[in-house]
């Protein structure tokens, strides 16, 4: 483990040290979030535990998106029609912020790591010339874990809120981010799958009422990715998030057996499989058997 922790960390001075002009990144930013569910306030008063994921005020919480691809997704996004919003080959070119700390800047590099071994997307440091890549920065407000969905073109924020008094937030391990990763890359929250009422039931009356759309179910083009439903996905929410009170859980399972919902971990096996499916890792029979083999191994 000491190792791998040094190889990090020299992987994080040698960043450190390229040569590439950074945009300038003001502490407020305004990302886009559809007209049907903006709330226009802070967040982080309305919730007793408020979690990372869920006080930026974003589309199911962390979550940037336009009208235009809400309208679509609404009814399952479609890839033939948003082609834009994968990455091109699977390359995702990344800058992780100077501000952080190098243990988060670590604790950001584990993620990336992971991602690169269990799947075959291609995270890369940016060359400081291509037009479109992932700017890991810990944005002040709206703080938080929040991203893009997809490719969304340009210097592309990915908001991570470092340890602070309050607690670990976005960086206490590698989950959190790895979530906000999978968002970027274009995967959604697996409770909004079409065939999630079969798994889970949404507990209305328990959730703050301008987070009811949050729950909502999406269709069978887009949140099935052809695998089963996954209570243990890293993009799965919680039983409590935007609940009203403790002991008022929102989404609970109806499987008999099922003891937890969610987890900010490591990837599932789910996970893993939905992401080489996505883009195309399974293509090769070669690669798909690799691949496959690390998803059942390694995924929790």
């Amino acid at each position: 483990m000491r190792r791998i922790y040094v190889i990090l960390l020299l992987s994080v001075l040698e960043e450190k040290n390229a040569r590439y002009i950074l945009p300038t990144i003001p502490d407020v930013i305004h990302p886009p979030v559809p007209d049907d569910v903006k709330i226009g306030a802070d967040m982080e008063f309305m919730f007793e535990d408020p979690d990372p994921e869920v006080t930026p005020g974003l589309f199911q919480g962390d979550m940037a998106m336009t009208n235009e691809i809400y309208n679509y997704w609404r009814v399952g996004i479609r890839w033939e029609v948003f082609p834009e919003k994968l990455w091109v080959n699977g390359t995702v070119p990344y800058v992780i912020s100077p501000i952080y700390e190098p243990a988060d800047q670590v604790t950001i590099l584990k993620a990336i790591h992971i991602l690169n071994f269990m799947t075959c997307i291609r995270f890369v440091p940016w060359n400081g010339k291509t037009k479109d890549y992932l700017l890991i920065w810990p944005i002040k407000y709206p703080k938080g874990c929040w991203s893009f969905v997809g490719r969304f073109g340009g210097a592309q924020i990915v908001s991570l809120q470092p340890p602070d008094s309050t607690g670990p937030n976005c960086l206490g391990t590698e989950g959190r981010t790895i979530h906000e990763l999978m968002h970027a890359l274009g995967i959604f929250h697996e409770q909004s799958r079409w065939d999630r009422d079969k798994f889970v039931k949404v507990h209305l009356d328990n959730i703050i009422p301008q987070f009811v759309s949050n729950f909502d179910k999406q269709s069978l083009e887009n949140t099935t990715y052809s695998f089963e439903y996954d209570y243990d996905s890293i993009m799965h929410y919680g039983k409590n998030f935007f609940s009203k009170g403790k002991g008022k859980p929102t989404i609970t399972p109806k499987m008999p057996g099922v003891k937890r919902l969610g987890q900010r971990k490591a990837l599932s096996k789910g996970d893993c499989l939905k992401l080489n499916d996505l883009y195309g890792c399974f293509d090769n029979p070669r690669l798909r058997r690799k691949y496959y083999t690390l998803c059942q191994f390694m995924g929790l």
